[in-house]
């Protein structure tokens, strides 16, 4: 009976504890849930790297403490570490990078924001002077990372920026400049240097010293403030001869001492530059100038002249030549000066005229034939045909204002109308009679500024005028006049 009734009861001992175990996970899973729930969202960044993560804590001090971050006295944390933590919060923190600096025999340490030299140095409280040299060793602005996301990634970059700093610390040294007086050629210097021994201190200033030279202490000696360096220097010289260039020193005044021991010697119209009397002065440079010279004979052309005659047997207007030109040869002896290889000037020393040039002569006629040509208003006796070119203008286009007194009067005093035409006097007379097809006879009554040469303008009246613009043949009328131009150009 007993072996029964223990079967009976094993069945409703397992149901029960399953039923336990399932109200526990039910619980757990709705504590979780909750849990999940009520994390605040927020964004912590550190040293310029976002990070998004979720927390249950209330304030931000307890949240950075969750993240495992050490804070220092010069970290910068925004907003404060006493405000409350809310969703979306934005949280920056700024750590202070450690600092090691050397100066004045003192190693002091530091942390600070600070991302510039100057603003290092300040804070440090301490000062350079115009000659100090500064040595920074690491970088003072703060390390860039790539972004790790979740709690585990935020955690292990910011270690990872600690331990930045931590390895790599920013060392500044401050090399303080101490002065010395340098005695050289005479004037005497005072220098301010960082280095250690005499040599570094002439080398940092500039100065390149030769075997020659005398270093009084010693370029090995150590440098110590107050001390007094005599460099006593030879005379650099540089010779530059026959295309080459010697590089000395010397202790010879003169530049002719100089050429003498190197054993360069002058002849002929060579020349030194300077002077071979002249003193030597520090950096000296003489240049050796070779001179020759040479003569050259050369011929030039001579141009003839031209010249013009009259010639009775040929007809106005027409010419012909009378005698060929020529050209002359002139000879030249020119004197050519080379100074080193190089033509410096050429020099006529004499020159002839080997043969005279020839003047060309053209006949110009001078002859006057008197002709007649057919006209609307019958036959007209002319002397001379010049071809011209016509235009045409009346008293209200000539330029000239209606309230003149010189209004509608030409260059000879005559009434402008139809029949007077414009000429230059230098080519036709003026009150002298032309013909111009298509136009009829005209008197030469008038002159203008455009009128020159080959120019002729026929006179209209204002109610009749007709523009012309072409080249016609100009018939002068008989009779012939006393001064005739018989070259036109």
């Amino acid at each position: 009976m007993e072996k029964t009734g223990t079967a009976r009861l094993e069945p409703i001992h397992v149901s029960q504890s399953l039923l336990a175990l399932a109200a526990l996970i039910l619980v757990v899973s709705t504590l979780a849930t909750s849990y999940r729930a009520t994390l605040a969202p927020i964004t912590l960044v550190v040293n310029g790297q976002p990070q998004r993560l979720h927390t249950h804590q209330d304030t931000v001090a307890t949240m950075l403490m969750d993240t495992g971050l050490t804070l220092r006295p010069e970290d910068i944390v925004t907003p404060a570490l006493d405000t409350t933590i809310e969703p979306e919060l934005i949280v920056e923190v700024h750590q202070a990078r450690p600092v090691y600096i050397s100066a004045d025999g003192h190693n002091v340490m530091l942390r600070t924001q600070a991302t510039t030299l100057d603003a290092v140095l300040q804070e440090a409280r301490l000062s350079l002077l115009p000659y100090d040299e500064v040595e920074v060793e690491g970088e003072l602005s703060p390390p860039s990372h790539s972004a790790e996301h979740g709690p585990a990634g935020l955690a292990k970059a910011l270690r990872r920026n600690l331990d930045t700093f931590n390895v790599e610390p920013v060392h500044i040294t401050v090399h303080r400049a101490v002065p010395f007086t340098l005695h050289e050629d005479g004037q005497m210097t005072t220098l301010y240097t960082t280095a250690s021994t005499v040599g570094e201190a002439l080398r940092r200033a500039g100065l390149t010293l030769y075997m020659a030279d005398g270093v009084e202490p010693g370029l090995g000696e150590r440098l110590s403030a107050g001390l007094h360096v005599h460099v006593n220097r030879s005379t650099p010289v540089t010779v530059q001869v026959d295309g080459r260039t010697l590089r000395a020193r010397t202790h010879r005044e003169h530049v002719g001492n100089v050429l003498s021991d190197l054993g360069v010697v002058l002849t002929g119209q060579d020349y030194t530059v300077p002077a071979l009397d002249a003193l030597l002065g520090q950096d000296a440079t003489i240049r050796v100038v070779r001179v020759t010279e040479r003569f050259l004979t050369v011929q030039e052309p001579i141009p003839f002249q031209t010249a013009w005659q009259p010639d009775p047997d040929l007809e106005i207007d027409h010419q012909r030549v009378l005698q060929e030109g020529a050209r002359g040869i002139l000879d030249k002896r020119i004197r050519v000066r080379y100074e080193d290889g190089n033509e410096i000037s050429r020099v006529i020393d004499s020159e002839y005229v080997a043969i005279p040039p020839t003047t060309k002569i053209f006949g110009y006629g001078t002859q006057i034939v008197v002709r007649t040509v057919d006209t609307p208003s019958g036959p007209v006796e002319y002397w001379r045909t010049i071809r011209m070119l016509a235009t045409s203008y009346s008293a209200g286009t000539a330029g000239t204002s209606p309230t003149s007194p010189w209004y509608g009067r030409t260059a000879t005093g005559m009434r402008m109308r139809h029949g007077i035409v414009a000429v230059d006097p230098r080519l036709i007379n003026l009150r002298s009679q032309v013909y111009v097809p298509g136009y009829g006879v005209g008197i030469a009554g008038d002159t203008g500024g455009a009128i020159k040469g080959k120019r002729i303008d026929l006179g209209y009246d204002d109610d009749n005028l007709v523009l012309w613009y072409r080249w016609v043949d100009v018939y002068l009328l008989t009779p012939v006049p006393d001064q005739i131009n018989y070259v036109i150009d």
